[in-house]
């Protein structure tokens, strides 16, 4: 168990343009930390497809030294870098001994201000990117999610998918010229916040974050996207591939729910109890009792501080399950908003969401994640201690009514992708 006084150790410093969150533990030698920054993507025209590629091209060598020695600099030290795209914002990730600490904030500085961004590593990066649409065109999962999401949202939204051949034709027009203007006008400091755990040297932590990236400038941008999802009447979209037979639906609709929405954490425990493991409810009846799927499962999917997201019910069926199933699942969730949920199966799921918060703080990179994405979402350091006070304080009257709120079984968007029926 970790200790469960971790948000009263946790330091909040200033490091140039960093804000940092330093939480020294009884780690010996391992230091890990996460840090992320706005990059306001015009999602618009589709800047998140750039701003992917920018986040895979980071590591692929700098100004000063090619991709080798980067890789060489780190495995030398036994450390890790990472950088990923998470919509509207970039991040980083590492893992450092703690007296290479310093270089490795050093050389993550060089990558995040003076990547190489060289031509032929870019077009590499288009080939991947290319074939990894290509790749998902023939996936009836990812094809089924990308309908959904675009019955539900607009194109500017966060959560919007572009059509595969959007994405390929917005891909072939890219050039290396705009891959480098993207990474001069949106990777910045604006917002950059860093989580820092393990056997930390508080004093030379904080000089090499402010020494490192103290000239790196905020571009003062502001996310362009629609704050709400674009309104679309209840339906079923149909995303036909050949020689599918096993099919990929999903079900649910866009939600008026942010994660700090004051009910926030009600309605998603009701949706863990609903089918968030093989414990749900979905699993039990639609799998189990009526053998109409071999998977089946819910979710709230991807609310943040800016903008809402959805209910989503993900169910795999046969070709001549696929009509019976839909039905079945959609019959149960309504009984399930209907009924609402009973105490003992919302003390199974606050057992099994507080513990699944106990495991996530197991090692010091998982307790940076955590303090990070709070750090996100505007909460409090002292909410990485109070999440499970949080959930166990729920009441069954609590989630039902969450449920009963945000759960409109007649208003269900249906996408389905594979080879229908005869």
């Amino acid at each position: 168990m970790p200790d469960v006084s971790l948000a009263s150790r946790v330091l909040a410093l200033e490091a140039g343009p960093a804000d940092l969150l330093v939480l020294p533990t009884d780690v010996r030698d391992v230091v890990s930390f996460r840090g992320s920054f706005e990059s306001a993507p015009d999602l618009g025209v589709a800047d998140d497809v750039v701003q992917s590629l920018v986040a895979g091209l980071l590591d692929k060598g700098t100004k000063h030294r090619d991709r080798f020695e980067v890789s060489e600099a780190l495995e030398g030290r036994g450390a890790q870098l990472s950088f990923y795209s998470d919509g509207l914002r970039m991040g980083f990730a590492g893992r450092a001994l703690r007296d290479d600490l310093p270089d490795v904030i050093a050389l993550l500085a060089e990558q995040l201000l003076e990547p190489a961004l060289e031509d032929a590593e870019i077009e590499k990066a288009i080939v991947r990117a290319t074939a990894s649409v290509r790749r998902s065109r023939e996936s009836t999962g990812s094809q089924a999610s990308g309908a959904f999401a675009r019955r539900l949202y607009g194109e500017a939204h966060p959560n919007y998918v572009l059509e595969p051949d959007d994405e390929l034709d917005r891909l072939k027009a890219l050039t290396p010229d705009e891959i480098r203007s993207y990474h001069e006008t949106h990777v910045g400091s604006d917002g950059l916040t860093v989580a820092v755990v393990g056997d930390v040297d508080i004093e030379a932590t904080q000089s090499a974050f402010a020494s490192a990236l103290g000239e790196w400038a905020r571009h003062g941008r502001s996310p362009q996207f629609e704050p709400s999802p674009a309104p679309q009447p209840p339906g079923r979209v149909v995303v036909e591939m050949a020689d599918r037979r096993n099919l990929d639906v999903r079900i649910g609709h866009a939600v008026d729910l942010r994660r700090d929405s004051d009910d926030f954490l009600a309605a998603y425990a009701g949706v863990f109890a609903l089918g968030g493991n093989f414990s749900g409810r979905l699993m039990q009846t639609v799998r189990d009792e009526q053998g109409l799927t071999y998977g089946i499962g819910s979710d709230l999917g991807a609310p943040s501080v800016r903008h809402d997201g959805h209910v989503r019910v993900r169910v795999a069926l046969s070709q001549e399950n696929l009509e019976r199933g839909i039905e079945a699942t959609r019959a149960e969730v309504a009984a399930f908003v209907l009924e609402g949920v009973s105490p003992e199966v919302l003390e199974q799921t606050q057992t099994t969401l507080a513990g699944r918060h106990v495991v996530g703080l197991a090692t010091t990179g998982g307790v940076a994640a955590r303090l990070l994405i709070n750090a996100e979402r505007g909460f409090e350091v002292g909410y990485l201690d109070a999440y499970p006070d949080l959930v166990s304080a729920l009441t069954a009257d609590d989630v039902t009514g969450a449920v009963q709120r945000h759960i409109r079984p007649d208003e269900f968007q249906v996408a389905v992708a594979g080879t229908l029926p005869e």
